[in-house]
């Protein structure tokens, strides 16, 4: 068995983070402000990395990989460009729970979005490939916004209910619905379809290989090549969607969420389709390599991205 056989699938590397914990620093952070927060969140940071061996090295791998294919940073990056990463990644925990919640400043938030207005005012829907960088969540901001537009996220997780059922609690009149997705079935697609004629609009990942297995495609990422899932390409194809990128980046103070046209259609053609594929996954590649160098600290991907293989793969 070779070395990237025995990485662990990203969904196998069990989460530590308190839910106790958080509601703490949450509480601290409405009582007290962001500082204070600060003050009480750093600590935990610190011990987060030192024991979590396997995301530790991972965000090293990550950050220095970037350095080297791009040069963001003023000196090779090491413990404390880490260590900085993980404390970007708690603070956006923080607000991720707080646009949830509606409690996120608004001023903050620069949106870029006239692409899917024009959508929105046709009543057309279309599909979002996005990544895990940034504070998705403030796309609230964009629902609370745009009269009519709703989003429906495809996620890889088994606590999607749990998550809608906090969400309403925090927001009963929020328009931004988890989908809890392990195998893109033609009943699954057909819910979806209904939701992009209604007008909707479906958001999908595309840097994480599916927990269920699944196909991928290698392709150059940060001057290695890295898997890629094929499903949000395969799930345009089906739609017959406009298909856009979506970003949410850090930027001074706040956010920038920023949708940008992907594709008017993806078609993969029969003779041609591991080609056209291997093609849009090289493209949102590159798209997510902008993304990074433009804000490094923004990419929270905490497991070995570049060894990561489909369990049925793995076998």
């Amino acid at each position: 068995m070779n070395a990237a056989a025995r990485t662990p699938h990203w969904a196998e590397i069990g989460e530590s983070t308190s839910a106790a914990g958080i509601a703490f620093l949450c509480g601290v952070h409405r009582w007290f402000g962001r500082w204070p927060f600060r003050v009480c969140l750093y600590p935990v940071v610190l011990t987060h990395w030192l024991l979590n061996r396997t995301a530790r090295h991972a965000s090293l791998q990550y950050l220095q990989r970037l350095h080297a294919h791009a040069g963001v940073f003023a000196r090779p990056p090491g413990a404390w460009q880490s260590l900085r990463h993980f404390a970007c990644f708690a603070e956006t925990v923080l607000d991720k729970l707080l646009a949830a919640g509606r409690r996120y400043p608004s001023e903050r938030v620069a949106l870029h979005r006239d692409q899917v207005l024009a959508l929105v005012r046709e009543g057309r829907g279309g599909l979002i490939v996005t990544a895990h960088i940034g504070c998705l969540e403030l796309c609230q901001a964009l629902a609370e916004s745009v009269p009519g537009f709703r989003i429906t996220v495809l996620v890889h997780t088994a606590h999607a209910q749990r998550i809608n059922r906090m969400m309403r609690k925090l927001d009963p009149g929020h328009r931004v619905e988890l989908l809890q997705v392990t195998d893109m079935g033609p009943g699954t697609a057909a819910v979806l379809a209904e939701r992009v004629a209604a007008g909707q609009f479906v958001a999908i990942a595309g840097d994480r290989v599916p927990v269920g297995g699944g196909r991928v495609v290698r392709v150059p990422f940060l001057g290695h090549a890295a898997p890629f899932p094929i499903g949000a390409y395969v799930l345009a194809s089906v739609l017959a969607c406009p298909v856009f990128t979506m970003s949410c980046l850090h930027a001074g103070e706040g956010y920038r969420v920023s949708f940008a046209r992907f594709a008017e259609r993806i078609v993969l053609p029969r003779g041609s389709r591991d080609a056209a594929i291997a093609e849009q996954a090289t493209r949102l590649a590159a798209w997510l390599e902008a993304q990074v160098v433009a804000a490094p600290y923004d990419w929270f991907n905490f497991f070995p991205f570049w060894d990561q293989v489909p369990h049925e793969d793995g076998q």
